[in-house]
């Protein structure tokens, strides 16, 4: 096990979760062995999302200059009849733990259909079919995985963690390491000062094991 643990909190049809991705694959390459990586849904309400494919648009034009992008997000996935119900792509994402795919692939399918294709994604059957044609799992049953108790379970749970870290921005990045510190990052998408925080982070932890390998466990009195 890794003395320090970097989990990224994230909801699937996020722009700037999207704008983050380079960073979160940099780190796992930077730091490959050394530190354990996870990522976790962290549901957004359904008030964060935009009312309308007009404020969509000037959303990413924002968020696409800011991160000098030399193309733009596509709205087309935003349906504002759902009243920002888009609860699916992140369940079938969830889903795809338990048929083996607890890596990035088919979260990543699913997010470059909505944000980069304007595929309605917020539909169920709209996700499991862009998941399914990205891994080749059974669109059946991984329907029926993303609409399993346990699924939702998982996902409430995670968006749960999410917020008792008393932050609202995703993506999020929160470190803990084996000494009990704890580094959150709330908003950032890129990789440097998440970078900074595991160096200080692995050195301390190696401080501590060096320490005990001489001194063991403190005196009980």
């Amino acid at each position: 096990m890794a003395d320090v643990t970097l989990t990224y909190y994230l909801e699937v049809l996020s722009s700037w979760c999207h704008w983050a991705e380079p960073a979160w694959a940099d780190l796992r390459a930077r730091y490959d062995g050394r530190v354990q990586f996870a990522w976790k849904i962290a549901l957004m309400n359904p008030g964060d999302f935009p009312v309308s494919r007009a404020q969509c648009k000037w959303f990413y034009r924002r968020s696409g200059t800011i991160m000098r992008s030399p193309y733009m997000l596509n709205p087309g996935w935003l349906e504002p009849e759902r009243q920002g119900n888009y609860q699916a792509p992140n369940l079938v994402a969830e889903a795809g733990r338990d048929f083996g795919f607890s890596d990035d692939r088919l979260r990543h399918a699913l997010t470059h259909a909505g944000t980069q294709e304007g595929r309605k994604i917020g539909d169920l059957a709209e996700a499991v079919a862009v998941a399914a044609a990205a891994t080749g799992l059974d669109p059946a049953e991984l329907r029926a995985k993303a609409k399993s108790p346990e699924v939702r379970a998982r996902v409430d749970a995670s968006t749960a963690e999410f917020l008792s870290h008393q932050i609202t921005q995703r993506p999020a990045f929160v470190l803990t390491d084996v000494i009990g510190d704890k580094v959150v990052f709330s908003g950032l998408v890129r990789a440097e000062p998440v970078a900074a925080a595991i160096e200080a982070m692995l050195a301390d932890s190696a401080a501590y094991a060096a320490h005990a390998a001489h001194f063991g466990k403190p005196p009980a009195e």
